[in-house]
């Protein structure tokens, strides 16, 4: 499990692509100081397995239906990526709960500044937009966000100067894909209020 608070901008070092499958070698330095062989690491929001490592860089696979849910197979060799440890037990939360299981993409329809603030619109599938809710919470690229306002199709948050600065936010722009994770709370919720409406409607029709 993530929190959605970004604790390292790392880069693309080396990736080696195949038609269903990708390896990405990612630099950094904070992640390392403690990583080992199989531990989880959010990468742009898509949580990976580290399956080898070295005192500059770590090395994970990315499969196809990664491939298929997010944005990592347009990453290039030099490109910025978020990087979040898994959370231990004794840490703090503070963003949200981020599971690293990519709902979807999203694209960006708008951006705008807002005195020290920068404003995004996100356009999206209506899977996702479904779970999206004013003041809830969403993970775009694996940063715990506040929805600011939605419509149908899209919706807004709205990002601070530390945020810009320390995240892949502050070099996205209009027409860029982002990844999304909506919140795993909501998604539970409306799982259980469909199987509730299913009971239901069987138990009708055998009366």
């Amino acid at each position: 499990m993530f929190t959605g608070i970004i604790e390292e901008l790392g880069k693309v070092r080396e990736l080696n692509r195949g038609s269903r499958q990708q390896r990405l070698t990612v630099e950094c330095s904070k992640i390392l100081e403690d990583i080992h062989i199989g531990d989880s690491i959010a990468v742009n929001g898509v949580c990976l397995t580290v399956i080898d490592h070295d005192k500059n860089s770590f090395l994970v696979d990315v499969m196809n239906e990664t491939f298929v849910r997010s944005s990592l197979g347009s990453l290039q060799k030099g490109s910025s990526v978020n990087l979040e440890r898994a959370m231990p037990s004794n840490g703090r939360f503070g963003g949200h709960i981020v599971s690293g299981h990519i709902d979807g993409t999203g694209r960006i329809r708008a951006r705008r500044e807002d005195g020290n603030a920068v404003w995004f619109e996100i356009k999206a599938g209506p899977e996702i937009m479904r779970y999206i809710v004013e003041k809830g919470s969403v993970a775009i690229d694996g940063i715990s966000l506040t929805v600011a306002k939605a419509t149908a199709v899209s919706f807004w948050v709205s990002i601070i100067p530390h945020t810009l600065g320390n995240t892949v936010l502050g070099d996205r722009r209009v027409g860029d894909t982002v990844n999304l994770e909506n919140d795993i709370v909501a998604k539970y919720i409306n799982k259980a209020l469909e199987k509730e409406m299913l009971w239901k409607e069987l138990s009708l029709n055998r009366l």
